[in-house]
């Protein structure tokens, strides 16, 4: 969970207007809000092929040819991709690297680690704080860092392959790359590489034949195969390997190549670990019959789709985004449903003392925040992810109503 101390949790509200930008730009693009609500960034078209940053109502002098997926870092750093002379850079806090590539994309962060993907003459890899990989490949994806931040990788072509040429493909042409090696059996394909919390190991889905999917866990794959595999994931406690299976026809959760959970579900997926061990995922005990599930006990409440889950701090409880057929929104939680029903309902969010949720709402063309069901007494134009405060008795919303920008810490009692 992040770390929220520090932050001005004083009780009011405080707004910005953001008109001046307005009218000293051709146009101005979505609002990026920092974490603690107290920087706004838009993408500004400030003339033909030009781009500024308009930052808290203010106009950057730096300019760039373009400026693309702006997002705030959890430490609260500005970061984007801007093009200049025809290359792109990467960006953060308005300073740009000193190397230049030919496309970026996907962003992200870890440890204080600032990464993204990166094609450098038709190759491909990671740029890792300012430094391309030394090995780049043919097609590079499914980029991911370490929770440290100390290392990266991805999925990566090792073999070429030219088009519609199925035999290579079949014989194997991927392989994980860890910091631009690659490592272990090549595969026919290989997905969502994911690492352990000290970055040591590395696990993927991994494509083996054209009918046979498994877990490799440092480019090795398991030795039981599996019709569909989902995203691994490694228990915190144990250092085990775990991820939803499919075989004969039903979803099980193996663990290190052997069922955990039995294969007894119509899906299995999005599992989470707590800290002491424990997993959460989201099931589908029948076809369009979707619940939470702990340790392999779904709860009784269910809907048609159920997505966006959060765990509590303690591990102890979730919430997830849910809704029966084509209705409308509502949230879920291990107690139940909430009352009322929404046009969307976005992740919900923990108190450190997991006895509060917040979540943000769509209800017609505004946005609110609801707190343990209950709303805030004023809708908004658009909000941003709410966020508690350490002793989880205020919640901080990040809002806009028109050209204004409204940061409100507001106590949990005022949610009614």
């Amino acid at each position: 969970m992040q770390n929220t101390n520090g932050w001005n949790w004083e009780p009011g509200r405080k707004v910005q207007d953001f008109a001046d930008c307005a009218q000293n730009s051709e146009w101005l693009e979505e609002w990026c809000v920092s974490p603690d609500g107290e920087s706004v960034a838009q993408v500004a078209c400030t003339a033909p092929a030009e781009f500024a940053w308009c930052i808290n109502g203010k106009l950057s002098e730096n300019v760039y040819e373009k400026i693309i997926c702006p997002k705030y870092t959890t430490d609260g750093k500005l970061i984007a991709f801007v093009s200049q002379d025809m290359e792109w850079f990467l960006c953060v806090d308005d300073e740009t690297g000193e190397e230049g590539y030919g496309f970026l994309w996907d962003s992200m962060w870890a440890g204080g680690t600032i990464a993204a993907g990166a094609q450098q003459d038709m190759q491909y890899g990671m740029v890792v704080n300012g430094t391309i990989w030394e090995n780049l490949f043919e097609n590079a994806n499914n980029f991911v860092l370490s929770p440290d931040g100390r290392k990266s990788a991805a999925a990566v072509q090792v073999k070429p392959m030219a088009q519609a040429d199925i035999y290579t493909f079949q014989e194997g042409i991927y392989q994980v790359a860890v910091d631009g090696e690659a490592l272990g059996d090549v595969f026919m394909n290989v997905y969502t590489p994911s690492f352990n919390q000290d970055g040591s190991k590395v696990a993927a889905q991994v494509r083996e034949t054209l009918y046979d999917y498994s877990i490799a866990v440092d480019g090795k794959a398991w030795g039981t195969k599996f019709q569909t595999v989902w995203e691994p994931r490694f228990n915190p406690k144990t250092g085990a390997v775990v991820a939803p299976v499919r075989q004969g026809g039903k979803w099980g959760m193996a663990q290190d190549g052997q069922l955990l959970w039995s294969a007894r579900y119509a899906q299995l997926w999005q599992q989470q670990f707590t800290a002491e061990g424990d997993l959460w995922a989201i099931c589908a005990t029948d076809f369009g019959k979707f619940n939470l599930v702990l340790n392999d006990k779904p709860f009784a409440a269910s809907a048609s789709v159920i997505c966006d889950m959060a765990v509590s701090p303690d591990g102890k409880r979730a919430a997830a985004m849910a809704r029966h057929s084509f209705k409308k929104c509502f949230v879920l939680c291990d107690s139940g449903a909430w009352s009322g029903e929404y046009d969307m309902v976005w992740k919900p969010v923990f108190s450190p003392d997991s006895a509060n949720i917040a979540v943000r709402v769509d209800r017609g063309s505004s946005q609110t925040i609801l707190v343990n069901g209950k709303a805030y007494g004023e809708d908004f134009d658009q909000c941003f992810e709410p966020v508690f405060s350490p002793d989880s008795s205020k919640v901080l919303i990040k809002a806009r109503k028109g050209a204004e920008y409204l940061r409100i810490v507001a106590d949990v009692s005022e949610f009614k």
